[in-house]
């Protein structure tokens, strides 16, 4: 005989805000490859030729810090609240993962109030604490804590009937 399927009060996939798409990366870089490139071309002409290599070095720094900054947004964190368990499983930006699993009736889930960029939204287990969702703004983070309660207190009152 199978188990029946539990309920999912919450699930949910943490992932950083992307400001810039790869379209607009590539555009963002033409145009300074063009700017560049044209100024280099400038002082090339006044007879300051070396110029052109450092203009070279500039375009390689701002793409290996975008390239850097793209890395970090494969960050992800997916959170799943049941009636027995809040699972937690993290995605660093280079594919580690990290897996939690607490139980519903003993979770407290924290947000240091009044809400400020340095407050964390954390999900705590007796001593042990687990931080979620760094990347979200304050606006997002309350939100999300607001949700995270909501639902673990459904799941609660499935697995403590009044």
């Amino acid at each position: 005989m199978t188990e029946p399927a539990e309920t999912v009060y919450l699930d949910a996939r943490l992932t950083p805000n992307r400001s810039l798409s790869e379209r607009g990366f590539a555009i963002g870089m033409a145009i300074v490859a063009v700017v560049f490139f044209l100024t280099g071309l400038m002082f090339w002409s006044m007879g300051a030729a070396p110029i052109l290599g450092f203009f070279g070095l500039d375009m390689l720094a701002i793409w290996l810090a975008f390239r850097l900054s793209f890395r970090k947004l494969r960050e992800e964190t997916q959170i799943t609240v049941t009636a027995r368990h809040i699972r937690m499983q993290h995605t660093d930006a280079k594919g580690r993962q990290k897996l939690a699993e607490v139980p519903t009736a003993f979770a407290r889930i924290e947000l240091d109030e009044p809400a400020t960029a340095a407050s964390w939204l954390r999900i705590e287990h007796g001593r042990t604490a687990w931080v979620i969702g760094r990347f979200l703004t304050v606006e997002e983070r309350q939100s999300f804590a607001k949700a995270l309660r909501s639902a673990l207190i459904a799941a609660r009152s499935e697995r403590l009937p009044a």
